[in-house]
């Protein structure tokens, strides 16, 4: 039987939000028992050029809620991105796990070569479903949730391989 396109997202992508969410509360613990100010850590960056904390979190969660809505062919759920502390960073990861959460198999299973097709600022991009999935919605998320692990980390948080993966 051939994996479905519900069950090569879904559940990983959910979990991985989870496992995020766990990384952030830890993140939280540790500026509290260190004395520092939050915004320090949700502002950080790897990079002068590269997306804070925040930012990360956001672009994560965006791939995993506008990604499943275009392939279920569903309104894209509007969020604002105006988060600044990791409650706020929580809050976000929640919706965005009950949003995928909420959209069924029956919605993405035969979305494989649904026609994807959208616009970031002046770029514009075209996709069959499957190859949104596993080129663009995937690695995507990757990237931004593990940019977000090792800015933590970078900052003194002691995280490891297992906080990544979930246990």
């Amino acid at each position: 039987m051939a994996l479905t396109m519900y069950q090569a997202s879904i559940p990983q992508l959910t979990r991985m939000l989870n496992n995020l969410a766990n990384i952030l509360q830890k993140a939280e613990a540790f500026a509290k028992a260190k004395n520092i100010d939050e915004g320090i850590l949700v502002n950080a960056r790897l990079a002068p050029d590269m997306f804070p904390l925040t930012k990360q979190v956001q672009i994560a969660c965006d791939q995993v809620k506008n990604g499943m809505a275009r392939l279920a062919g569903i309104e894209l759920p509007k969020f604002d991105d105006n988060e600044t502390t990791f409650a706020q960073l929580q809050e976000r990861i929640t919706k965005t796990i009950a949003f995928a959460n909420s959209i069924t198999p029956a919605q993405l299973d035969g979305a494989e070569a649904k026609e994807i097709k959208f616009s970031i600022k002046e770029w514009n991009f075209e996709f069959v479903g499957e190859q949104y999935l596993l080129t663009w919605i995937i690695p995507n998320f990757y990237f931004h949730v593990t940019t977000a692990y090792d800015i933590l980390r970078h900052n003194g948080l002691e995280i490891g391989k297992s906080d990544f993966l979930g246990g």
